[in-house]
């Protein structure tokens, strides 16, 4: 071939400026780029050798070397793929395909974040360009006949083309670092880099250092290779032990046979898995490989939950697995991660456009080689195909744990703490999931027992319903509709069906006095302590209008309250009085019934609506989202006294009594304490109070 001189065919002179700012985000991504190039290259060869149209040696292995050297500031990224003929050197390095670097920008470039994803343009050898002041290309063809080429470019619109050297078929290419990129010449930096972009390529990557010393292993001689270097033989004796018989006496015995081995070059290791676990069958996977995988991959060794392995063939192809790690925190800080691949080859994390958001809660790896990518993510989220592929792993993770929570409720209920969020989350962000979910979201309830929605909008059974089979499984369409039933009376008119309620507590110890008085009457409440419950109850009622929510503390239901005959309306109107002028609020509202404990002399209650807005405003406060105080939606408080409590009674005979001030503010301050916490300052004045009665009984 006679020497060549020419210029690139490209519209624009400024094309490495562009490749250098807007091809990739990541410098360090031109490794993923080259040699995910050399994995394309090798695998065509392998193809046209099962075609027939090539034969491959008999002693080929594939794989791709990478060697850096640090003192001639050089990288070598060398495959013994197909490799490329003058002509197609001329065609696909030479040609760059694109109508010009103004086009380039305009149509690809995403405006809206410099965290982009763009690839599959032919572009991926001239990310070289981003690293290296220099790039040469050494490659022969695997093609009959073929001479060597030799291409060199100094980052310019200018390249150098002539005869080569290279004696074996593939492609070497070698780029002369810039100043400023240095480091992707140290062996450690280039290790980090090749394992975050290639540690699952379907090709053997091994990394070199050029001039390093010679590392060698022993190994036993049975196991030698053709390929192995031997440097030397070594005999081991066989060792022996003095061991005492049972009789006294003492005999030799061998406890290691004699050994012959070899000295050896030590063998490269391969930085990568050319057959990642997602690439398996389910069924010939063991749990442990599922664990060790998942401690390789996320360097997280607390053990997962469980998991879920993705293996789809059509209407596209997708294969991964998704972890479901411990994430009984706060939601703010649950932070997941999944790692997208295409072909092997690693291309980003947490693409939002491919994983739903919810998801992002997880880890796992999912490898799509039918993901379109190459278009910016900005249009990723508008494609069809990409929603599908969204659909089709939300459906398998609600698949998933609705399976379980079917055949596997024991497992179900010990995981239910720690996924909650992560299925509630999903609830508030993705409709269809909520559908497939709602009647398998587990609720934990007063008694330490986990319910779903339609057992706890189920009535109650007597005991001949308690005794007959169920024959069929109950949904909560079918319990709203029971609860509907049992609502009407023959002779009634119609009216809106009363609403099923489902008490809850949002704090166990604060709220105890609210669970005692429901265990006595043999009630139940749920158990909603997650900073995501509100919003996911809202959800729920917002859903479906036969049942609502209410917090236990937020009324006095009538189970509570004894059938009296008594008339309460002068107690009430002495006991008002009472209370308005010793706590001097005019806006509390004073009630009087008859509990069925009469040992609880007051109950705190907050309108349920009211407490939500106020922990909302708390909520848009307390992350700088407004200006307004949270205290401008208080909820109503009502303070309701027992008639039947001993202390009250005694208020409503002595209403004019000087100490009957000091107890009012004792009472209300109790059952304050049982509602929500005191200030500092109101503690206080609780505490010297205390101390006051006391003192009173001591006279």
């Amino acid at each position: 071939m006679a020497a060549k001189h020419g210029s690139l065919s490209i519209d624009s002179e400024n094309l490495f400026p562009i490749i250098k700012k807007w091809l990739y985000s990541d410098h360090d991504i031109f490794y993923r780029e080259l040699i995910s190039n050399g994995c394309d290259a090798i695998t065509k060869l392998k193809k046209l050798d099962m075609m027939g149209e090539y034969s491959l040696p008999a002693d080929y292995k594939a794989k791709i070397e990478v060697i850096v050297n640090p003192e001639e500031k050089t990288l070598k990224f060398i495959d013994n793929g197909l490799g490329m003929t003058a002509e197609e050197v001329e065609e696909y390095i030479n040609q760059i395909a694109f109508s010009g670097a103004t086009d380039f920008i305009e149509k690809y470039k995403d405006k809206s974040t410099d965290d982009q994803i763009i690839g599959h343009f032919g572009l991926g050898f001239y990310s070289a360009f981003m690293v290296a002041d220099e790039v040469t290309i050494d490659t022969l063809s695997y093609k009959e006949g073929a001479k060597p080429v030799h291409w060199s470019c100094d980052g310019g619109t200018e390249f150098d083309m002539v005869d080569g050297d290279k004696d074996e078929v593939g492609t070497e290419i070698t780029l002369f670092l810039n100043e400023d990129c240095l480091e992707f010449a140290n062996e450690y930096r280039a290790r980090e880099v090749i394992e975050k972009y290639c540690s699952f390529m379907p090709t053997e990557i091994y990394l070199t250092k050029a001039n390093a010393e010679v590392q060698y292993e022993t190994i036993d001689k049975a196991d030698v290779r053709d390929t192995d270097t031997v440097i030397e033989e070594i005999h081991e004796e066989a060792k022996t032990e003095e061991k005492e018989k049972e009789d006294g006496t003492k005999e030799v015995v061998e406890v290691s046979p004699a050994k012959d081995k070899v000295k050896i070059v030590k063998r490269p290791v391969p930085l990568n898995d050319t057959n990642p676990l997602w690439t398996k069958n389910p069924n010939d996977c063991t749990e442990e490989e599922y664990k060790a995988f998942y401690r390789k991959v996320f360097l997280d060794y607390k053990e997962p939950l469980f998991w879920i392995h993705l293996n789809m063939d059509y209407p596209f192809n997708l294969k991964g697995i998704l972890y479901f790690p411990k994430i009984n925190t706060e939601y703010d800080s649950i932070e997941g991660t999944i790692k997208l691949y295409n072909n092997q080859v690693f291309i980003a994390d947490n693409i939002k456009e491919v994983i739903p958001e919810f998801l992002m809660l997880l880890k796992g790896v999912i490898d799509c080689p039918d993901l379109p990518l190459n278009v910016s993510r900005s249009a990723l989220q508008n494609d069809g195909f990409v929603k599908k592929i969204e659909e089709y792993i939300t459906k398998k993770v609600a698949d998933k744990l609705i399976g379980m929570c079917k055949t596997e409720k024991e497992a179900y209920e010990k995981y239910w703490d720690d996924i909650s969020p992560f299925i509630k989350f999903g609830c508030l962000k993705d409709e269809k999931f909520c559908d497939k979910m709602n009647d398998y979201i587990l609720f934990k309830d007063i008694n330490d027992k986990y319910q779903t929605l339609p057992e706890l909008l189920a009535p109650v059974e007597t005991p001949e319903d308690a005794s007959a089979e169920k024959t069929e499984e109950t949904t909560v369409e079918d319990s709203v509709e029971a609860a509907e039933e049992a609502s009407k009376t023959e002779d009634s008119e119609e009216k809106e069906p009363e609403k099923k309620t489902v008490y809850y507590v949002t704090d166990i110890n604060q709220q105890g006095q609210y669970i005692n008085l429901f265990k006595e009457q043999g009630m139940n409440a749920v158990i909603l302590d997650h900073n995501i419950d509100t919003s996911f109850i809202s959800q729920l009622e917002q859903r479906n209008e036969n049942y609502q929510f209410m917090r236990i503390d937020a009324d006095l239901t009538e189970s509570l309250k004894e059938e009296s005959t008594e008339d309460l309306s002068a107690a009430t109107e002495t006991l008002t009085e009472v209370f308005k002028k010793a706590l001097n609020n005019d806006k509390l509202t004073i009630k009087v019934e008859a509990l069925k404990n009469a040992e609880v002399a007051s109950v705190l209650t907050l309108s349920e609506q009211g407490r939500r807005m106020q922990d909302m405003m708390k909520m848009y406060a307390a992350g700088g989202m407004g200006g307004m105080d949270p205290d401008m939606f208080a909820a109503d408080q009502t303070l309701t006294l027992n008639a039947n409590n001993a202390l009250v009674k005694y208020i409503v005979e002595n209403k004019d009594s000087e100490h009957v001030p000091m107890f009012a503010e004792q009472l209300y301050d109790l059952a304050k304490i049982s509602n929500q916490p005191l200030t500092v300052d109101q503690m206080a004045k609780f505490v010297k109070r205390s101390n006051d009665i006391m003192m009173l009984l001591a006279k």
